[in-house]
Protein backbone atom coordinates (compact mmCIF):
# COMPACT_ATOMS: atom_id res chain seq x y z
CA UNK A 1 0.00 0.00 0.00
CA UNK A 2 2.90 2.37 0.78
CA UNK A 3 4.34 2.08 -2.72
CA UNK A 4 0.94 2.55 -4.37
CA UNK A 5 0.11 5.68 -2.36
CA UNK A 6 3.63 7.05 -2.75
CA UNK A 7 3.48 6.56 -6.51
CA UNK A 8 0.11 8.32 -6.72
CA UNK A 9 1.31 11.28 -4.66
CA UNK A 10 4.53 11.44 -6.65
CA UNK A 11 2.54 11.67 -9.89
CA UNK A 12 0.46 14.48 -8.37
CA UNK A 13 3.67 16.25 -7.36
CA UNK A 14 4.77 16.35 -11.00
CA UNK A 15 1.85 18.62 -11.88
CA UNK A 16 2.75 22.29 -12.45
CA UNK A 17 2.02 24.68 -9.63
CA UNK A 18 -0.93 26.37 -11.33
CA UNK A 19 -2.77 23.05 -11.49
CA UNK A 20 -1.80 22.19 -7.92
CA UNK A 21 -3.28 25.49 -6.76
CA UNK A 22 -6.52 24.72 -8.59
CA UNK A 23 -6.55 21.54 -6.52
CA UNK A 24 -5.81 23.65 -3.44
CA UNK A 25 -8.80 25.88 -4.24
CA UNK A 26 -11.02 22.81 -4.34
CA UNK A 27 -9.61 21.54 -1.03
CA UNK A 28 -10.24 24.96 0.54
CA UNK A 29 -13.85 25.02 -0.70
CA UNK A 30 -14.53 21.56 0.74
CA UNK A 31 -12.83 22.25 4.08
CA UNK A 32 -14.41 25.63 4.69
CA UNK A 33 -17.79 25.59 2.97
CA UNK A 34 -18.73 21.89 2.83
CA UNK A 35 -17.43 20.09 5.92
CA UNK A 36 -16.41 23.09 8.02
CA UNK A 37 -13.20 21.37 9.14
CA UNK A 38 -12.54 22.38 12.77
CA UNK A 39 -14.17 25.74 12.06
CA UNK A 40 -15.42 26.08 15.63
CA UNK A 41 -11.86 25.59 16.94
CA UNK A 42 -10.47 28.16 14.50
CA UNK A 43 -13.07 30.78 15.45
CA UNK A 44 -12.66 30.13 19.19
CA UNK A 45 -8.91 30.59 18.85
CA UNK A 46 -9.32 33.80 16.86
CA UNK A 47 -11.79 35.10 19.45
CA UNK A 48 -9.17 34.55 22.17
CA UNK A 49 -6.27 35.97 20.19
CA UNK A 50 -8.02 39.01 18.70
CA UNK A 51 -10.91 40.11 20.94
CA UNK A 52 -10.53 43.63 19.58
CA UNK A 53 -11.31 42.56 15.99
CA UNK A 54 -14.83 42.49 14.58
CA UNK A 55 -16.60 39.30 13.60
CA UNK A 56 -16.11 40.10 9.91
CA UNK A 57 -12.39 40.71 10.39
CA UNK A 58 -11.95 37.37 12.12
CA UNK A 59 -14.00 35.63 9.43
CA UNK A 60 -11.69 37.06 6.74
CA UNK A 61 -8.66 35.84 8.70
CA UNK A 62 -10.27 32.40 8.95
CA UNK A 63 -10.92 32.22 5.20
CA UNK A 64 -7.32 33.17 4.40
CA UNK A 65 -6.17 30.62 7.00
CA UNK A 66 -8.04 27.82 5.24
CA UNK A 67 -6.57 28.91 1.89
CA UNK A 68 -3.08 28.75 3.43
CA UNK A 69 -3.84 25.37 4.99
CA UNK A 70 -4.92 23.96 1.61
CA UNK A 71 -1.88 25.49 -0.07
CA UNK A 72 0.41 23.88 2.49
CA UNK A 73 -1.03 20.46 1.63
CA UNK A 74 -0.28 20.66 -2.09
CA UNK A 75 3.07 22.37 -1.48
CA UNK A 76 4.04 19.51 0.80
CA UNK A 77 3.20 16.97 -1.92
CA UNK A 78 5.27 18.99 -4.41
CA UNK A 79 8.35 18.40 -2.26
CA UNK A 80 8.32 14.74 -3.32
CA UNK A 81 9.65 15.65 -6.75
CA UNK A 82 10.72 19.30 -6.86
CA UNK A 83 14.36 19.90 -7.73
CA UNK A 84 16.50 21.79 -5.27
CA UNK A 85 17.19 24.38 -7.97
CA UNK A 86 13.47 25.05 -8.47
CA UNK A 87 12.90 25.06 -4.72
CA UNK A 88 15.63 27.68 -4.17
CA UNK A 89 13.60 30.11 -6.31
CA UNK A 90 10.65 29.80 -3.93
CA UNK A 91 12.27 30.04 -0.50
CA UNK A 92 14.97 32.20 1.02
CA UNK A 93 16.47 32.78 4.45
CA UNK A 94 18.76 35.40 5.95
CA UNK A 95 21.77 33.73 7.57
CA UNK A 96 24.12 36.72 7.62
CA UNK A 97 24.37 36.80 11.43
CA UNK A 98 24.21 33.03 11.86
CA UNK A 99 27.03 31.81 9.60
CA UNK A 100 29.71 33.76 11.54
CA UNK A 101 28.52 31.96 14.69
CA UNK A 102 28.87 28.61 12.92
CA UNK A 103 32.39 29.59 11.87
CA UNK A 104 33.17 30.24 15.54
CA UNK A 105 32.18 26.66 16.31
CA UNK A 106 28.80 27.46 17.84
CA UNK A 107 25.89 25.04 17.69
CA UNK A 108 22.67 26.68 16.51
CA UNK A 109 19.17 26.15 17.89
CA UNK A 110 16.35 27.42 15.66
CA UNK A 111 13.04 28.19 17.39
CA UNK A 112 10.02 28.30 15.10
CA UNK A 113 6.25 28.17 15.51
CA UNK A 114 3.38 26.56 13.66
CA UNK A 115 3.34 29.08 10.86
CA UNK A 116 2.68 27.83 7.35
CA UNK A 117 5.79 27.13 5.36
CA UNK A 118 7.40 24.92 7.99
CA UNK A 119 8.09 22.15 5.44
CA UNK A 120 9.87 24.70 3.23
CA UNK A 121 11.67 25.95 6.33
CA UNK A 122 13.06 22.49 7.01
CA UNK A 123 14.44 22.34 3.46
CA UNK A 124 15.88 25.85 3.27
CA UNK A 125 17.81 25.53 6.54
CA UNK A 126 19.16 22.06 5.72
CA UNK A 127 20.27 23.21 2.26
CA UNK A 128 22.08 26.34 3.48
CA UNK A 129 23.63 25.44 6.82
CA UNK A 130 27.27 24.28 6.57
CA UNK A 131 26.78 21.92 9.52
CA UNK A 132 24.33 19.06 10.08
CA UNK A 133 20.71 20.12 10.53
CA UNK A 134 18.65 17.96 12.90
CA UNK A 135 14.89 17.91 12.75
CA UNK A 136 12.85 16.56 15.65
CA UNK A 137 9.49 15.18 14.58
CA UNK A 138 6.48 13.43 16.05
CA UNK A 139 5.76 10.09 14.40
CA UNK A 140 2.36 9.85 12.74
CA UNK A 141 0.04 7.10 13.93
CA UNK A 142 -0.41 5.88 10.35
CA UNK A 143 2.80 4.09 9.35
CA UNK A 144 2.27 4.63 5.61
CA UNK A 145 1.86 8.40 5.90
CA UNK A 146 4.71 8.52 8.40
CA UNK A 147 7.07 6.93 5.86
CA UNK A 148 5.97 9.33 3.13
CA UNK A 149 6.45 12.40 5.33
CA UNK A 150 9.83 11.09 6.45
CA UNK A 151 10.83 10.67 2.81
CA UNK A 152 9.95 14.18 1.71
CA UNK A 153 11.44 15.85 4.78
CA UNK A 154 14.74 14.00 4.53
CA UNK A 155 15.22 14.78 0.81
CA UNK A 156 16.81 18.09 1.80
CA UNK A 157 19.48 16.38 3.89
CA UNK A 158 17.82 16.93 7.26
CA UNK A 159 18.74 14.34 9.89
CA UNK A 160 15.32 13.36 11.16
CA UNK A 161 14.92 12.00 14.68
CA UNK A 162 11.59 11.11 16.24
CA UNK A 163 10.72 12.33 19.71
CA UNK A 164 10.60 8.68 20.80
CA UNK A 165 14.21 8.10 19.68
CA UNK A 166 15.70 11.43 20.65
CA UNK A 167 16.98 10.58 24.14
CA UNK A 168 18.57 7.38 22.85
CA UNK A 169 20.36 9.13 19.97
CA UNK A 170 21.10 12.58 21.42
CA UNK A 171 24.69 11.84 22.48
CA UNK A 172 25.53 10.63 18.99
CA UNK A 173 23.75 13.56 17.34
CA UNK A 174 25.48 16.16 19.51
CA UNK A 175 28.97 14.62 19.25
CA UNK A 176 29.90 17.06 16.47
CA UNK A 177 28.84 20.59 15.52
CA UNK A 178 25.16 20.81 14.66
CA UNK A 179 22.11 22.96 14.11
CA UNK A 180 18.64 21.89 15.22
CA UNK A 181 15.09 22.99 14.52
CA UNK A 182 12.54 23.00 17.34
CA UNK A 183 8.83 23.83 17.37
CA UNK A 184 9.05 26.14 20.37
CA UNK A 185 5.28 26.64 20.55
CA UNK A 186 4.58 22.91 20.77
CA UNK A 187 1.75 21.99 23.11
CA UNK A 188 3.06 19.81 26.01
CA UNK A 189 1.40 16.55 26.97
CA UNK A 190 1.04 17.47 30.64
CA UNK A 191 0.34 20.89 32.09
CA UNK A 192 2.28 20.06 35.26
CA UNK A 193 5.50 19.64 33.24
CA UNK A 194 5.07 22.76 31.12
CA UNK A 195 6.12 26.36 31.43
CA UNK A 196 3.02 28.53 31.86
CA UNK A 197 2.77 32.08 30.57
CA UNK A 198 0.29 34.42 28.90
CA UNK A 199 -0.07 33.94 25.14
CA UNK A 200 -2.39 36.43 23.46
CA UNK A 201 -3.84 37.26 26.86
CA UNK A 202 -4.61 33.69 27.94
CA UNK A 203 -2.50 31.45 30.23
CA UNK A 204 -0.89 28.87 27.96
CA UNK A 205 1.46 25.89 28.47
CA UNK A 206 4.72 25.77 26.47
CA UNK A 207 7.16 22.88 26.21
CA UNK A 208 10.27 23.27 28.34
CA UNK A 209 12.69 21.37 26.07
CA UNK A 210 13.90 24.20 23.81
CA UNK A 211 14.58 26.51 26.76
CA UNK A 212 16.41 23.91 28.84
CA UNK A 213 18.40 22.52 25.90
CA UNK A 214 19.76 25.96 25.00
CA UNK A 215 20.92 26.55 28.57
CA UNK A 216 22.35 23.06 29.07
CA UNK A 217 24.18 22.87 25.71
CA UNK A 218 25.10 26.57 25.54
CA UNK A 219 23.75 26.88 22.00
CA UNK A 220 23.17 30.05 20.07
CA UNK A 221 19.41 30.63 19.95
CA UNK A 222 17.80 31.88 16.75
CA UNK A 223 14.12 32.82 16.41
CA UNK A 224 12.52 32.30 12.99
CA UNK A 225 9.51 34.09 11.52
CA UNK A 226 7.97 32.16 8.62
CA UNK A 227 6.63 34.72 6.16
CA UNK A 228 4.41 33.82 3.23
CA UNK A 229 5.22 36.24 0.40
CA UNK A 230 2.68 34.77 -2.03
CA UNK A 231 1.49 31.33 -3.06
CA UNK A 232 4.47 28.97 -3.03
CA UNK A 233 6.98 31.64 -1.99
CA UNK A 234 8.34 32.08 1.53
CA UNK A 235 10.93 34.13 3.34
CA UNK A 236 12.35 32.86 6.62
CA UNK A 237 13.35 35.82 8.74
CA UNK A 238 15.85 34.98 11.46
CA UNK A 239 16.72 36.87 14.61
CA UNK A 240 19.66 35.86 16.80
CA UNK A 241 18.36 36.03 20.36
CA UNK A 242 21.57 35.02 22.14
CA UNK A 243 24.96 33.56 21.25
CA UNK A 244 25.39 31.68 24.53
CA UNK A 245 22.27 30.00 25.86
CA UNK A 246 23.93 29.13 29.18
CA UNK A 247 23.90 32.81 30.09
CA UNK A 248 20.09 32.90 30.02
CA UNK A 249 17.91 32.37 33.06
CA UNK A 250 15.41 29.52 33.13
CA UNK A 251 12.26 30.52 31.25
CA UNK A 252 13.81 33.67 29.77
CA UNK A 253 14.13 32.24 26.25
CA UNK A 254 10.55 30.94 26.29
CA UNK A 255 9.10 34.30 27.36
CA UNK A 256 11.15 36.13 24.73
CA UNK A 257 10.11 33.66 22.06
CA UNK A 258 6.48 34.14 23.09
CA UNK A 259 6.88 37.87 22.43
CA UNK A 260 8.55 37.20 19.08
CA UNK A 261 5.86 34.73 18.01
CA UNK A 262 2.96 37.02 18.98
CA UNK A 263 4.52 39.83 16.94
CA UNK A 264 5.03 37.50 13.97
CA UNK A 265 1.45 36.22 14.09
CA UNK A 266 0.03 39.74 14.29
CA UNK A 267 1.94 40.59 11.09
CA UNK A 268 0.30 37.68 9.23
CA UNK A 269 -2.56 36.38 11.40
CA UNK A 270 -3.83 34.02 8.68
CA UNK A 271 -0.49 32.21 8.49
CA UNK A 272 -0.69 30.48 11.89
CA UNK A 273 -2.16 27.02 12.53
CA UNK A 274 -5.39 28.09 14.22
CA UNK A 275 -6.99 24.67 13.77
CA UNK A 276 -5.01 23.13 16.61
CA UNK A 277 -6.27 23.57 20.15
CA UNK A 278 -3.54 25.86 21.46
CA UNK A 279 -5.62 26.64 24.59
CA UNK A 280 -6.82 23.11 25.32
CA UNK A 281 -5.48 23.12 28.88
CA UNK A 282 -6.76 25.59 31.45
CA UNK A 283 -4.52 27.17 34.02
CA UNK A 284 -5.10 26.47 37.69
CA UNK A 285 -3.30 27.29 40.94
CA UNK A 286 -1.63 23.88 40.95
CA UNK A 287 0.60 25.16 38.12
CA UNK A 288 1.67 28.30 39.97
CA UNK A 289 5.22 26.98 40.48
CA UNK A 290 5.49 26.59 36.68
CA UNK A 291 4.47 30.21 35.96
CA UNK A 292 7.42 32.00 34.30
CA UNK A 293 5.82 35.13 32.86
CA UNK A 294 6.78 38.59 34.12
CA UNK A 295 3.06 39.36 34.56
CA UNK A 296 0.43 37.34 36.47
CA UNK A 297 -2.09 35.05 34.75
CA UNK A 298 -4.35 37.20 32.58
CA UNK A 299 -7.43 35.11 33.37
CA UNK A 300 -8.44 33.53 36.66
CA UNK A 301 -9.85 30.06 36.15
CA UNK A 302 -12.17 28.47 38.71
Amino acid sequence: MYYILYALLYLVSLLPYFILYLLSDLIFFIMYYVIGYRKHVVMQNLDKAFPEKSKDEKRRIAIKFYINLADSMVEMIKLLSISKHSFSKRASINLERILPLVNKGKNIQFHCGHQFGWEYGNWIVAMNMPVAFIGIYMKLSNDIFNRIVYQLRSRSGTILVSTQEFKQKMHQLFSSQYSIGLAADQKPLEGSKAYWLNFFGTPTPFVVGPDKAAIKNNTAVVFVNLKKIKRGHYFFETEVYCENGSQCKEGEITVSYRDFLEKSIKEQPDNYLWSHRRWKYEYSDEYSSRWIDTTPPAIKYV
